[in-house]
């Protein structure tokens, strides 16, 4: 490709390994695919306070960066990122009908601001700027996000829980270490992807969406469905390769690198 395309990177089991180190090769990889011009960015689950440092890792300063899996998109404002856009929804429904069903899990929310509430700590998660709050109050105003984390289930438990429940009104996605996270309806990575193409002016046909989860399917069906390309890690579920365009290596094989340079670098 010579085009200037949008490269957008999902982040856990992608750009870094399960222990937050980062994937072999791909630091240099991201460094060479921004010097040929491309512009490489973020689409990830993480919170703000989570993504900043992978951005930080990479040393890379795109315009646009999505978190919270696209309910939240931040722009660059000189050498800081600014909350530029947020969708919401109100989690009272999916909140009564998860706590049926796993009355012991933990459970946290994001109000439009970025602060969170949670009814107790969660591993792997943020909550030292958040406030701890009884289980009701996470629905007493609209949030970007839900997060469910039990530590009885794995993935396949929280597949068939959302079906047996019918949990259709929000979007959802089940996390690489297993948490579930409810977004608004209809959002999803590949919704605040085609809101940057439109404000960056990029052409959705030159964007390359790389990822490893079932999170990142609506990127993968936006970016395909404008004659893009989308790239499923080689450790990813059998749906999410399925989904893709490409299979690379696996997170632990340096995936990223080596798609990275198949597509922009040695061919350049």
């Amino acid at each position: 490709m010579t085009t200037r395309a949008l490269i957008a990177l999902d982040v856990d089991g992608t750009v870094v390994l399960e222990d937050g180190t980062p994937s072999p090769g791909v630091i240099d990889a991201v460094h060479a695919a921004v010097a040929a011009g491309h512009e490489v960015t973020l689409a990830t689950g993480r919170s703000w306070n989570a993504t900043q440092p992978i951005l930080e890792l990479l040393d890379i300063t795109p315009d646009y960066v999505v978190s919270s899996n696209g309910a939240v998109v931040y722009r660059r404002v000189g050498d800081d990122y600014e909350r530029f856009h947020t969708e919401t929804f109100d989690p009272t429904t999916a909140l009564e009908l998860l706590r049926e069903q796993l009355p012991d899990a933990h459970y946290m929310v994001e109000l439009e601001d970025g602060t969170r509430l949670f009814t107790e700590e969660m591993e792997h998660w943020n909550v030292k700027s958040g406030h701890q709050v009884p289980f009701a109050q996470l629905s007493a105003q609209h949030v970007s996000r839900v997060v469910v984390v039990s530590a009885d289930h794995d993935e396949s438990d929280f597949a068939r829980l959302i079906e047996d429940i019918g949990l259709n009104q929000v979007s959802y996605a089940i996390g690489w270490t297993a948490w579930l996270d409810i977004a608004p309806q209809g959002v999803d990575k590949g919704t605040a992807l085609k809101l940057i193409s439109e404000w960056a002016d990029f052409d959705p046909a030159q964007s390359v969406v790389i990822g490893d989860g079932r999170n990142d399917l609506g990127m993968f069906e936006w970016s395909r469905s404008h004659q893009g390309t989308a790239v499923a890690m080689g450790q990813a579920p059998d749906e999410v390769r399925a989904a893709a365009s490409i299979v690379t290596h696996s997170v632990a094989e340096g995936g990223v690198a080596h798609i990275l340079h198949r597509l922009f670098l040695d061919a350049s």
